[in-house]
């Protein structure tokens, strides 16, 4: 069967059917894929029930892996391949962690609107995520339409940012959320730039980059940055700009974070939640 797409809205968001997954698909298929993702820039594929070795194989024909901090942090996880990163409250040992876990802990920042390793110096560009097991309630995911919240932007908003560079930080949001770090924690991480305002390469359309990893903006005070990004958060995530995925087991959700933010939704953390996600990046020549 041909990919077939269902959309949620006209031009936000997209139920992807009509192809096996675990099968693998050629470079036409791909290039369907890539040409949904850039109208869409959310698909939802219900019903894959892949393993790891076909979930890897489908990340990687749209790019080599972005590992974001998985190179850094260098911790022991539970899968075979690498370039997984771990959304779940289990451990390696496959047991659930207790609620005040580190790794639990930590993982309450997924709440903030974000994007995937907007704090690293490549351009994240899809990441797909699997569920392998879901709680009863609660743990959904919500993604905002940085194309539309741009289209939208009030004129005097869209003065402001024009040209404005922002310095992104991963730990910054774990600070947000009473963590606290030695300045050569900070400094082991180097921060990355980006423009507030940025042109998506597939669809050409602007954008507004305003994930919680901004911690400064260049020729603004800490304090003027920071009620910046929160009223250009406010403003991308209100209500007609998002979709909210409720999750269903064997769902896989691929999303372009060169032109969306995400956030996980509260769940009971002695519920077990187990989704795993993989990232791909720009190849570097069009870095």
């Amino acid at each position: 069967m041909a990919l077939q797409l269902a959309p949620i809205t006209e031009n936000f968001g997209a139920v992807a059917s009509g192809i096996d997954l675990r099968a693998g698909i050629d470079a036409d298929v791909t290039a369907e894929i890539e040409d949904a993702m850039d109208k869409y820039a959310v698909l939802v594929w219900h019903d894959q029930p892949l393993d790891d070795d076909q979930h890897m194989a489908f990340t990687l024909n749209f790019g080599p892996l972005d590992m974001g901090l998985l190179n850094v942090t260098k911790k022991p996880n539970r899968f075979k391949h690498e370039g997984f990163v771990d959304i779940a409250n289990v451990g390696i040992d496959g047991k659930l962690m207790a609620r005040d876990a580190k790794s639990v802990t930590s993982s309450i920042a997924n709440q903030f609107w974000h994007t995937d390793s907007s704090f690293m110096q490549t351009v994240a560009k899809y990441s797909l995520l699997s569920a392998r097991v879901i709680p009863d309630a609660g743990g959904d995911t919500e993604f905002a339409d940085l194309r539309a919240a741009y289209d939208e932007l009030p004129d005097d908003l869209g003065d402001i940012v024009t040209d404005l560079m922002a310095e992104h930080h991963p730990l910054h949001s774990r600070i947000l959320l009473g963590n606290v770090y030695t300045e050569e924690q900070m400094a082991n991480i180097p921060p990355a730039k980006w423009p507030i305002v940025r042109t998506h390469p597939g669809s050409g359309r602007e954008i507004l980059f305003t994930p919680i990893h901004i911690h400064k903006i260049d020729g603004m005070s800490d304090p003027e940055a920071r009620m910046l990004v929160d009223e250009l958060i406010e403003h991308s995530t209100q209500p007609q700009f998002v979709y909210r995925h409720k999750w269903r087991p064997n769902d896989l959700v691929m999303w372009d974070n060169r032109c969306t933010l995400h956030r996980g939704r509260r769940f009971d953390l002695t519920a077990r939640r187990d989704l795993r996600r993989t990232t791909v990046m720009e190849e570097p020549s069009t870095t």
